[in-house]
């Protein structure tokens, strides 16, 4: 995944995410890990989007976040521990299937991930430790953002229309992206698995 993602692009899961803790004063940067959605998917979601009105939606390519925004005290650190999480993990399946909202949470309507979402989980778990532990006030879930902070109608309407929505890609490799003092985030590295690493563990 090339794209760069504007401010706020992995932080738009604020509502959930836990995003509004303090950043600690040593930190050098801000981190963040997502798994992009592969074309001719990402085309197609991202066209979604816009139809309902999400201005976001030109600047933030769809993704599954693993690890949201995150302060780092130690770069090197970091990206050497994203690394080895992705060495130790072999590629899997990931259907996105149906819809989802975290409203009246946060006002967000999303496409489903079905199978593979433990996988994701696990993955989250993974690498939200070490140089990159913090705590998030609310559970992790990953899901494709199709809508947020558009009106009520409109994330009706996304999550109506798109109900009947799935795809399967296989997930071989994860970005880290940094946020830079311009406010974009911009990737890093794209991290592949290990093929031989073993199973991952699928479905739910």
């Amino acid at each position: 995944m090339s794209r760069q993602f504007r401010d706020s692009s992995i932080a738009l899961q604020a509502g959930i995410a836990g995003l509004d803790a303090p950043e600690p004063a040593a930190a050098v940067g801000l981190a963040g890990v997502v798994i992009g959605i592969p074309e001719p998917m990402a085309t197609e979601l991202e066209n979604w989007r816009a139809s309902f009105g999400d201005p976001l939606a030109a600047v933030i390519p769809p993704h599954i976040t693993l690890v949201t925004t995150t302060p780092v005290t130690d770069w090197d650190a970091a990206a050497e521990h994203v690394r080895q999480v992705a060495r130790e993990q072999a590629p899997f399946t990931v259907t996105m299937q149906g819809t989802g909202t975290f409203r009246p949470v946060s006002p967000v309507v999303y496409v489903n991930v079905s199978e593979g979402f433990d996988s994701c989980v696990e993955l989250h778990r993974k690498l939200q430790s070490g140089p990159l532990a913090r705590d998030l006030e609310f559970e992790f879930h990953p899901h494709v953002t199709v809508a947020h902070g558009v009106s009520h109608a409109s994330m009706d309407a996304a999550e109506y229309e798109l109900a009947g929505y799935t795809a399967s890609f296989t997930v071989s490799s994860m970005g880290l992206y940094e946020h830079d003092p311009s406010g974009v985030w911009i990737l890093r590295e794209e991290l592949s698995f290990d093929a031989d690493a073993g199973p991952g563990a699928e479905g739910r």
